[in-house]
């Protein structure tokens, strides 16, 4: 069985573009760059269609690591897997969160049972009429589970983090299907965000047993009962294929690190939080557990559908001048970022599929001592 060992770094950044702390830490020995297999960030941009911190905070990546890696950028993109998450509202903060997988001979004395294990796939290109249908659905499935094999993960259960980009559609696109004769799920960009999110999400839940497999077209963004615990998906402008990385833990890891998880069923779910925490275990902050230290926290968030949280009513949905994903995102990372003791978590907008319908998942990290 292949044993390795992976890595998890937080870096706080001043703008999109800024890759100074991540050069620094490979300047220093502490990063291998020829270890790294994945970058997850928050940017600053609206996190909308036209957010293009997203890009170039990949563009900047990818120019810095070329050389380091012996390969151009577009090489570098293709090898490490990039997934910007626009949107710091509120007090949430700018950071990425680099992975690193490494190959190791046996397992060090000192670390046992199943630890933190990552594993990475691509879908191919879709066309625009296939997205946010079963033909991503499918696709994604199929995704999951090679990233699980990739990660050395066997037992969906200690799967707790199935993080996705996948593309969404713009007027381009949408021309182009209708000039070869087909429609697309929708018209609006913004609104293809929220299918492509929806049919990868489904896709994490067919792979992993949460759900049948009989998925209909009809059922993205309509079946809100269907559902995966575990993940996160994120669209943006710049792929036509999905990128898909499992976070869970394996006994052929001999990671310091340990993943958990839980499910909000809203956006004040606090004991959810406490409770994804405590499933590394960690306590609320401060962080006092002696032998455990809190790396970051990963979750989604949106505005419950039916207009409503326990009974009262949100106005995040009728909102004309604020996207209601900028409204969840900031909501769900005060709460979060209160429990955590940082605003430096990953919070992503539009949780569509991604756990109950107004609620999302939750992951937490942690180093262990050995």
């Amino acid at each position: 069985m292949r044993t390795t060992s992976v890595g998890v770094v937080r870096i706080a950044t001043k703008g999109p573009g800024d890759v100074s702390g991540l050069m620094s830490m490979i300047g220093s020995g502490a990063i291998d760059p020829t270890s790294i297999l994945a970058i997850l960030g928050k940017t600053e941009g609206n996190g909308g269609v036209n957010d293009f911190t997203r890009e170039y905070a990949v563009a900047a990546l990818c120019t810095a690591l070329a050389p380091r890696l012996g390969l151009s950028p577009q090489e570098v993109e293709q090898r490490i897997a990039f997934v910007m998450s626009g949107g710091t509202e509120g007090v949430l903060s700018p950071h990425i969160t680099v992975f690193t997988r490494r190959d190791v001979q046996q397992r060090p004395a000192g670390i046992s049972g199943k630890r933190l294990s990552i594993g990475m796939a691509h879908t191919r290109d879709f066309l625009p009429e296939e997205l946010g249908r079963s033909a991503q659905i499918t696709a994604t499935a199929d995704a999951v589970k090679a990233a699980m094999e990739d990660a050395g993960v066997a037992d969906p259960a200690d799967v707790h983090f199935v993080q996705i980009k996948c593309p969404l559609l713009t007027s381009d696109r949408v021309e182009a299907a209708n000039a070869r004769g087909h429609k697309t799920v929708t018209t609006s960009a913004y609104s293809s965000m929220a299918y492509s999110r929806g049919a990868s999400a489904l896709g994490v839940a067919v792979a992993l047993g949460e759900i049948a497999t009989d998925i209909r077209d009809e059922d993205v963004l309509r079946r809100y009962d269907l559902f995966s615990k575990v993940a996160s998906t994120s669209s943006g402008i710049e792929l036509m294929h999905n990128v898909v990385i499992v976070l869970g833990n394996a006994m052929s890891s001999t990671s310091e690190f340990e993943i958990g998880h839980a499910v909000m069923s809203d956006a004040i779910d606090a004991a959810a939080v406490l409770a994804a925490l405590e499933s590394v275990g960690l306590r609320a902050a401060p962080q006092t557990t002696s032998g455990r230290e809190l790396v970051n926290i990963f979750a989604k968030a949106e505005a419950s559908p039916d207009g409503s949280v326990r009974g009262f009513r949100h106005t995040m949905l009728e909102d004309t001048d604020i996207s209601s994903t900028r409204h969840a995102r900031a909501a769900v990372g005060g709460l979060i970022a209160g429990l955590a003791g940082t605003g430096a978590v990953y919070v992503s907008g539009g949780a569509e599929h991604q756990g109950p319908a107004g609620g999302g998942p939750v992951a937490v990290i942690a180093k262990l001592s050995n």
